[in-house]
């Protein structure tokens, strides 16, 4: 079997592609590496070898379905002069995109201009936007492909895959989870907050991109786990002490805030209550 080789490119996009270690030496995480890709050669580097990349690549369902492409090649490692190429393509395209945003404006249409990337080869210059509707952006096209002499694609984004792209530090002082380790930011709903007695406020619970953060929906099944070791807001309960009605929990340091018929509050632990 042909191992599958995960690669990373510009943006922290991510696709798959086959290496024959049985005709080669085996690739090495952080090694840059020359692409097969649709229309000619890109530029990219290993992000993840073995077991891992095949696990990732079979969640990630874009390909080896029955009537999908099977992963494209990888062609040899980048060579010195390889590295050199792609620095300058990189170096170049922040201003394409001050560029491509000048003559946005110019056609006057409804888009931000996110990022700018260059294929390897230079077959291609994919754009990157953000919009609040479709846009009728042909004309647009066709201005860029002649002033580029290039193939160009404009390619919609989402404020999550915006998020991934150009990447940040959240609210909790980390590096984002979209651009870090999340395989694909999912919707999040104010009724995952809800349950986890967040604040209500968008404001409050959304991340660099204005939407609701993340971490709410992937860290949902824990707080709904947890919670089922406590007895329910609003519970009366019995306890050694005599009984009380529970005003609120900490699923964190497993203690729970309970008050009595006199109006008088306590915090007794979740082992205190199973006595």
């Amino acid at each position: 079997m042909t191992p599958v080789i995960e690669v990373r490119f510009k943006g922290n996009r991510r696709e798959y592609f086959t290496w024959p270690s049985q005709d080669s030496s085996p690739l090495r995480l952080e090694t840059p590496v020359i692409v097969e890709v649709e229309r000619g050669q890109d530029f990219g580097v290993v992000s993840a070898v073995g077991g891992i990349a095949e696990k990732k690549c079979e969640r990630c369902g874009s390909c080896g379905g029955p009537e999908s492409p099977a992963p494209r090649a990888i062609v040899r490692p980048a060579t010195p002069e390889d590295r050199k190429t792609a620095t300058l393509l990189r170096e170049n395209e922040e201003e394409i995109r001050r560029t491509v945003r000048d003559r946005v404006r110019q056609h006057n249409l409804p888009m931000k201009v996110s990022d700018a990337e260059w294929q390897w080869d230079k077959r291609k210059l994919t754009i990157y936007f953000t919009a609040e509707q479709r846009v009728d952006f042909r004309a647009l096209v066709r201005d860029l492909a002649g002033l580029f002499r290039t193939r160009i694609e404009l390619r919609q984004i989402g404020a999550r895959d915006e998020a991934k792209r150009l990447d940040g530090i959240g609210r909790c002082g980390r590096q984002l989870c979209i651009s870090s380790w999340l395989p694909e930011g999912r919707p999040v709903s104010l009724s995952l907050a809800k349950a986890q007695g967040l604040s209500l406020n968008p404001v409050q619970i959304s991340g660099p991109c204005g939407r609701l953060l993340c971490c709410l929906h992937y860290e949902h099944e824990f707080y709904v786990q947890q919670r089922k070791r406590f007895p329910k807001e609003g519970k009366t309960v019995q306890t050694a002490e005599g009984d009380g009605r529970v005003v609120s929990v900490d699923i964190f340091r497993e203690r729970v805030t309970l008050r009595s018929d006199d109006g008088a509050t306590r915090v007794v632990t979740l082992e205190q209550l199973r006595l």
